[in-house]
């Protein structure tokens, strides 16, 4: 299934949070990879990032990287950029967007 959501980043935290995306660490995209994730991709429109990817099971997804030591010490340096409040997890801060249209 394709899933897409949009978080706002702080505008303090802006150029860090670009420059830490277009230089992921290699652990973390194999956690990624290895949790289920795919076609992922990061839009970028201001201060807003639109998040899509696909996954079978998005929940077994986000339950690996959430236990994933390395993606601990990466959401450590993020979420505190992030215009959102968590409840513990990564994903407690997502609320999934309608796909309102799709062309095949």
């Amino acid at each position: 299934m394709k899933y897409a959501w949009t978080w706002n980043i702080k505008p303090e935290y802006l150029d860090e949070y670009v420059k830490m995306h277009a230089q992921p660490w290699p652990e973390i995209m194999k956690a990624h990879h290895d949790a289920g994730f795919y076609n992922y991709s990061i839009f970028q429109n201001g201060c807003q990032f639109i998040y899509v990817f696909e996954s079978d099971d998005a929940q077994a997804s986000f339950d690996y990287v959430n236990n994933n030591e390395d993606c601990k010490r990466w959401n450590a340096i993020t979420t505190k950029m992030i215009d959102t409040d968590f409840d513990g997890a990564i994903d407690s801060g997502i609320h999934y967007l309608h796909e309102a249209f799709y062309l095949e």
